[in-house]
């Protein structure tokens, strides 16, 4: 739901011991190149210098930053006496959720969160503001580091702000996955997406169904080995994750996307389904076609599906459920839904009323993809994660609207400006195209607030920016699609759609001057990205939605 934030600048001198002379920055070339931009900047005159720093304050929140501060700054800046103090502190009675006030001027700087998120995102605000000391008449030199004298009050749009990894058709270990949270914490994400089954691998321990793993996890999509990860990685994950302020969400693609589970139990799991459009599709690829029991290493969808007249499959979904519930502190358990296209509109129906069911007995509220929005019994406060085009095709609307009508809310990934696996350019040597090109500016210009008729507002959870990884094999190549269209999708979920500097022109700058500090942190930046005309007022080309995307009406034999 849309946090309802006024994005305002207020220009006029600051009430600050020392009285700093400020300045409302209203030209480009004058702004920060932060990213997501928050709702009010009041931008000094001069610098304050990081010669000698020291940290005081919540004492998690220290410990984080303190670390990030060494490997830029080095050790011998840091030191418990240092001159410039760094005060991190939490207010309840200011501001609201997740939200920030970030001061800096002679006197030090002073981040006061309303609560322990909204300080942690105040210091992911700092770090994109130190510079070196290059500023006409920098206080610190040509060489030292220093961050401009600065006063910001900042809060989210969305309370949900996404991203999803895609593991199950490439999987990555725990040190990648947290590096992920690394990236995308660092732009204000708060919920990391777990895409942890599909029909090329199951890569979560359930100790009820050992052969979900013992069979299903070897290899992937890409031709690599697979893995799984433990009950004891999947805490670690959701550790590392909650101390930064995300949130792990855990998918199992149900009923469809499901080969992997015939591997270990071939009796729970259908023949493939397979349609003309696979075999084109497969021929198209020089890829096989899915064969019952033996590990499928392709990209087609829809040809999978449990057997869900069979009672042993709701055993094995209701404890797969629950052991994966137990591992994860986050209210929510995504349960699939999507791209069940061998599966008749009443098997979808009868399965997913009762799929929906076993989530929310484990006390988590259920998500599925919008298809689930066609089953009339659609469990009552059920979160719908939207992945149609900006401009819905059929009755995806429709199918997205029913949940806000059973209670629920939605999230938005639309997948022709959200989808980070989309290739950015016809020449980009990785990620898929069946959604459109989606270039770095398509990717920017959109509200989530228009995308869908006659869901208010308040009934948007937030946004989420999905990648999955066909055609992904190295966390490198992840960032080349990802990088700097993650961006985009971080400033969509936090900057209000009329905030200062919500515009094109604005995000393409900003982008430009961080980059270099994204390559000096190890990630893999798609430069070329950045090549999209920044005086170009022509809207964006809509782009085509995927064709597979609802059950089938027929009955299957």
């Amino acid at each position: 739901m849309g946090m309802g934030i006024r994005r305002a600048m207020t220009p006029g001198r600051l009430r600050t011991p020392a009285r700093a002379r400020y300045v409302l920055f209203m030209v480009l070339h004058d702004a920060p190149s932060l990213i997501p931009f928050p709702s009010s900047v009041q931008l000094g005159e001069a610098d304050v210098p990081l010669r000698s720093v020291r940290l005081t304050g919540d004492p998690d929140t220290v410990a984080l930053l303190h670390a990030d501060l060494e490997a830029l700054l080095g050790r011998d800046v840091l030191s418990d006496t240092g001159t410039t103090e760094i005060a991190l502190g939490i207010d309840a009675t200011r501001g609201t959720v997740e939200g920030y006030t970030l001061d800096a001027d002679a006197e030090g700087i002073r981040i006061t969160g309303h609560d322990a998120a909204g300080l942690f995102y105040g210091t992911r605000t700092l770090l994109q503001l130190l510079r070196r000391g290059e500023r006409p008449g920098s206080a610190d030199g040509e060489s030292g580091w220093s961050v401009p004298e600065v006063r910001i009050e900042d809060a989210p749009r969305f309370r949900y702000r996404g991203v999803m990894l895609d593991v199950a058709r490439h999987f990555f270990g725990v040190a990648d996955v947290e590096r992920w949270i690394d990236r995308a914490v660092s732009l204000k994400y708060n919920h990391l997406h777990l895409h942890l089954t599909d029909d090329q691998g199951w890569r979560i321990q359930i100790d009820a169904w050992p052969q979900l793993t013992g069979a299903g996890s070897g290899g992937d999509a890409t031709g690599g080995p697979g893995g799984f990860y433990t009950k004891d990685d999947i805490r670690e994950i959701v550790a590392y994750a909650a101390a930064r302020h995300m949130t792990v969400v855990p998918e199992i693609d149900l009923p469809g996307h499901t080969h992997a589970i015939g591997l270990g139990y071939p009796d729970l799991v259908e023949l493939p389904a397979i349609t003309e459009a696979n075999i084109t599709e497969a021929a198209a690829l020089n890829q096989p076609l899915p064969v019952h029991g033996v590990h499928y290493a392709a990209w087609g969808v829809g040809h999978s599906s449990v057997r869900i007249h069979e009672e042993r499959t709701y055993d094995l979904i209701r404890d797969v459920l629950t052991e994966v519930a137990e591992l994860m502190p986050g209210p929510y358990l995504h349960i699939g839904g999507d791209e069940c296209l061998g599966t008749s509109a009443a098997d979808f129906a009868l399965f997913f009323e009762r799929a929906g069911r076993l989530a929310a007995a484990t006390g988590k509220t259920p998500v599925a993809w919008h298809e689930a929005g066609a089953v009339d019994g659609l469990v009552t406060g059920m979160i719908g994660q939207y992945w149609g085009s900006a401009v819905p095709q059929g009755d995806h609307a429709a199918h997205a609207r029913r949940f806000v009508e059973r209670g629920g809310a939605l999230i938005l990934s639309p997948s022709d400006r959200a989808y980070l696996d989309m290739k950015p350019r016809a020449d980009h040597p990785r990620g898929l195209a069946w959604a459109g090109i989606v270039a770095l500016r398509t990717s920017y210009d959109w509200d989530p607030a228009t995308v869908l008729d006659g869901v208010p507002a308040a009934s948007i959870l937030g946004v989420e920016a999905p990648l999955w990884t066909e055609s992904v094999t190295t966390l490198a190549e992840a960032d080349g699609l990802a990088f700097p269209r993650i961006a985009a999708q971080a400033e969509i979920g936090w900057s209000e759609q009329n905030g200062a500097e919500r515009s094109w022109r604005s995000f393409r700058a900003r982008v430009a001057q961080l980059v270099p500090a994204w390559e000096a942190s190890g990630i893999a930046v798609d430069r070329a990205a950045l090549d999209d005309d920044p005086e170009h007022d022509e809207g964006v080309p809509q782009a085509r939605i995927h064709p597979a995307s609802a059950p089938s009406t027929e009955e299957t034999a």
